[in-house]
């Protein structure tokens, strides 16, 4: 079986492209650097991360960019003997306006090296690049209307303002007529568009309804690449809208791809809610098999609702418990950061351990010391071992779980005036100012050397621990864990990356404390 979501964790918007016998899947990372990933796999059910393809400044640099900015929405493309990767790094989310910049990059091979980007335009986000068989290339992408009146027009919000088509080449840039080849159905908020040909027609999938529980794929088709474009019958290829106990949820924005023997299969974005409808894990990726009935690709199982397991010959294989050694000389592909292509300024990989160097606070948009891995399972424990010794209260360091500068929890190792170094909790369960950074623990003393710190994390609660000697002690109360997802704070439509957990350090003092992370632990309690 393929058991979904093939892409467990935060792994949202994946676009498809297959390569012979090799598969891959790029994702987008919004603000956590390096940014998109790209998995690969050869049986559709068993991924490996292959590459994060904008590593550098040139490429990619979002320090500044607000929460759930940066990278949407990438599209992965082969043709020419070149990788192509299309991609939006959004520098604006709340308000009118957006800010979304396009950008294509390409590579002879999956690993690179990759160019420096090729700048397309500013229109709106979610570009797609098709390549049409007679070698011309078209650029697509939502048009954002900044005069938009917000949702409750028809499409359902008035922003979304169409999916545009214009010729496009690496040398000559767009050339040629624009124009609005899709509105969408009456679900609204019409984006992420892919094209595909097959038979004599042009195929258009779009996502609609939001990235929440109303998301859906719709596909189109047309004669001719400008349209005009005829809606499926029934309107959309999956949706769980309508089925709110389906296990996947939040199905949509994907991209249809082929197997060599025609079989065909569509990629979508998904959501696993737990109990009280919090998605901890983000937009996940998951991918069905599709059929072709009078032209149309329709669901295998049929009807609207993706698999969880879908029938293969291969089977997915179970997660295990994972050591990091941190002691490496490069960090774990594991793991990423926020923002910034200036790694060496927030940490660096030494024969000691990984060192954290203490920038600004945990809710900086531009430089912060936090490393994290993201959170693939319901339930599980993740534990660190840490050696820091601060000097002021306004340095801190030590394990987090995260989503956002407002929707987080973090134990760290801190000062106090009185009782000199101590433990304590810093919790923000939410959008300020409900959300406001809380102290929910009195500052515990601690002795001299390394601490390890843990927590365990049970669907909607979590509890941390730490110790220096024995056993593990727990501190502090049970903390809200489902604040810590995509419905926590101001909910879905405004938070769109997932849950991490992960290893921080800040020294708002200015003086760049270092704390040094030997070990690091992540074990899923459930598969």
């Amino acid at each position: 079986m393929i058991r979904n979501p093939i892409l467990p964790g935060f792994n949202p918007d994946p676009s498809i492209c297959r390569v012979g016998e090799d598969y891959y899947i790029a994702t987008s990372t919004f603000e956590w650097y390096p940014g998109v990933q790209i998995h690969h796999s050869r049986d559709l059910a068993n991924w490996t991360l292959a590459t994060r393809p904008l590593t550098r400044a040139a490429q990619l640099d979002m320090r500044g960019n607000p929460d759930s900015c940066g990278i949407w929405a990438p599209c992965l493309s082969f043709a020419d003997g070149l990788f192509w990767l299309v991609y939006t790094d959004v520098k604006r989310l709340d308000g009118a306006f957006k800010d979304a910049h396009n950008y294509v990059v390409t590579a002879p091979a999956i690993e690179g090296p990759w160019s420096d980007p090729i700048y397309v335009n500013s229109s709106g986000f979610d570009p797609s690049l098709f390549h049409d068989a007679d070698g011309s290339k078209y650029f697509m992408n939502v048009r954002w209307n900044h005069r938009g009146k917000g949702t409750g027009g028809n499409p359902a919000h008035a922003s979304f303002d169409g999916i545009l088509l214009q010729e496009w080449s690496p040398d000559a840039g767009l050339t040629g007529p624009v124009r609005n080849i899709f509105d969408g159905t009456a679900r609204g908020l019409t984006e992420a568009p892919h094209i595909f040909a097959r038979d004599g027609w042009y195929y258009l999938t779009t996502a609609e309804g939001g990235t929440g529980y109303d998301h859906a794929v719709t596909t189109a088709r047309a004669r001719d690449i400008w349209g005009p474009y005829e809606v499926q019958p029934g309107d959309h290829l999956m949706t769980g809208r309508d089925a709110p106990d389906h296990p996947v949820q939040r199905s949509g924005h994907g991209q249809y791809v082929e197997a060599p023997d025609g079989t065909g299969y569509h990629t979508f974005l998904m959501g696993r809610p737990l109990p009280g409808r919090f998605c901890p894990m983000g937009r996940e990726t998951g991918i069905e098999r599709v059929v072709w009935q009078d032209g149309w690709p329709v669901l295998e199982a049929g009807g609207t609702l993706p698999r969880s397991a879908v029938p293969h010959h291969s089977s997915t294989q179970a997660s295990e418990p994972i050591t990091y050694d941190l002691n490496a000389p490069t960090l774990h592909p594991d793991f990423q950061w926020l923002r910034t292509p200036d790694s060496d300024r927030i940490f660096a990989a030494t024969p000691l351990g990984l060192t954290l160097i203490g920038r600004e606070s945990i809710g900086s948009w531009f430089e912060q010391g936090l490393v994290a891995r993201r959170q693939e399972h319901a339930a599980y424990s993740a534990s660190t071992l840490m050696s820091f010794d601060p000097v002021t209260y306004q340095q801190a360091a030590g394990l987090t779980t995260y989503y956002n500068r407002s929707k987080f929890h973090a134990l760290m190792v801190s000062h106090d005036p009185t009782l000199g170094r101590v433990l304590t909790i810093l919790s923000c369960p939410g959008d300020w100012p409900e959300g406001a950074l809380t102290h929910p623990v009195t500052p515990v003393p601690l002795n001299d050397g390394p601490v390890a710190l843990r927590v365990d994390v049970d669907h909607e609660t979590q509890q941390f621990y730490w110790r220096q000697t024995g056993a593990w002690t727990p501190i502090g109360p049970a903390l809200d864990a489902s604040a810590i997802s995509d419905e926590g704070g101001r909910g879905e439509h405004a938070s769109f990356t997932g849950a991490f957990v992960g290893m921080a350090a800040f020294d708002t003092s200015g003086g760049a404390r270092r704390a040094t992370f030997t070990q690091f632990t992540y074990a899923g309690h459930d598969v």
